[in-house]
């Protein structure tokens, strides 16, 4: 990292610092308006669900729980970087509910997280709350058996089918003997207050119904969040370094999407799209993100990535270290 670097990040930091102040009226407010209607779907399937009402009339609610989860998603996001709630315990008891809900163990997931955030866009320190992605050389190097392993994992009916159920129905359920015990401690609070669930589900609504409700509200919003991870960083003119040349300023402004989302779409992501604000200062809570942007010019200097050029992405599956961009399997080809 460069002098020059670091002096500009700390004034890009400086300009956004004045939000991220987290606001208790409105974080009270985002609670209400995320987590009761959350549980107002879920009343409301219940009672379809008993009463045997039609697919056409259940199928949408679905939808819009697995909507509300990627906004609780977006809580426990801040909660993890301390920035939703003023209160550190507010935001660690208010982060764990939020894990239970999303299947994600809070501290488990704030450890791989933050060194996301100290490594995104570096291609020396890949690996760790990150998409598996290897530079061009790397998959030449690769046996016949694993290039079909790398190029099943990058498929999209992989990673946004099989890859939500697989992470929180699955993996973020084990402990591992390398995480020390806030992580694991987290880990089993979360799957003890998931089995209680189950298990407080199959005498009430019964066990069929439950599965019913939570199995397509977990996969559809998870197979939201994982699009959005993967699109924040993985797109047409994106930023990549080695650590010798890793710029902070161009890994926050090049290697962060701006991704513009409908109105609608942008209140269930808590904004997230405004991507290279967060990177730049992961302390402001999403409520204020819009906010920052509108404020700040610097912010607005980032090219917008729209939900139809967006699709793009997912033909770019390999860092060309030449070209400095991402590539399709096609073109490697070619």
């Amino acid at each position: 990292m460069s002098d020059s670097g670091q002096l500009s990040i700390q004034h890009l930091r400086s300009s956004l610092k004045p939000f991220a102040k987290p606001a208790s009226g409105r974080a009270a407010w985002q609670v209400a308006d995320t987590f009761l209607p959350y549980l107002g779907v879920w009343a409301l399937l219940i009672h379809l669900f008993r009463t045997g009402a039609s697919v056409f009339l259940i199928l949408p609610l679905l939808l819009l729980g697995a909507l509300l989860l990627v906004r609780i998603f977006i809580i426990f996001h801040d909660c993890a970087h301390g920035s939703f709630f003023a209160s550190h315990r507010a935001n660690v008891i208010l982060g764990y509910v939020a894990g239970i809900l999303t299947f994600t163990p809070y501290t488990y997931w704030k450890r791989n997280h933050l060194i996301h955030h100290a490594s995104y866009a570096n291609l020396d320190r890949r690996g760790v709350g990150d998409l598996w992605t290897l530079t061009v050389d790397e998959y030449r190097a690769l046996s016949p058996l694993k290039r079909l392993a790398y190029r099943l994992y990058r498929h999209p009916l992989v990673f946004l089918g099989i890859g939500p159920g697989y992470s929180f129905l699955i993996t973020q359920r084990f402990l591992y003997d390398w995480q020390g015990k806030d992580e694991r401690f987290s880990a089993t609070v979360t799957n003890v207050a998931l089995l209680a669930t189950l298990v407080a589900a199959g005498l009430t609504i019964g066990f069929k119904t439950y599965v019913l409700i939570q199995l397509p509200i977990v996969l559809v919003g998870g197979a939201v969040g994982v699009w959005l991870f993967y699109v924040q960083h993985q797109f047409k003119g994106v930023y990549w370094a080695h650590q010798d040349d890793w710029d902070p300023v161009k890994a926050a402004m090049e290697g962060s999407s701006h991704y513009k989302l409908p109105k609608v779409l942008q209140w269930f992501t808590g904004s997230i799209g405004l991507h290279h604000v967060h990177h730049v200062l992961p302390r402001i809570p999403n409520y204020r993100l819009q906010e920052c942007y509108d404020a700040v010019p610097e912010m607005r200097t980032v090219p917008q990535l729209t939900l139809f050029k967006s699709l793009g992405s997912l033909r770019l599956n390999l860092w060309d270290e030449g070209r400095r961009e991402l590539i399709s399997f096609k073109s490697l080809a070619a």
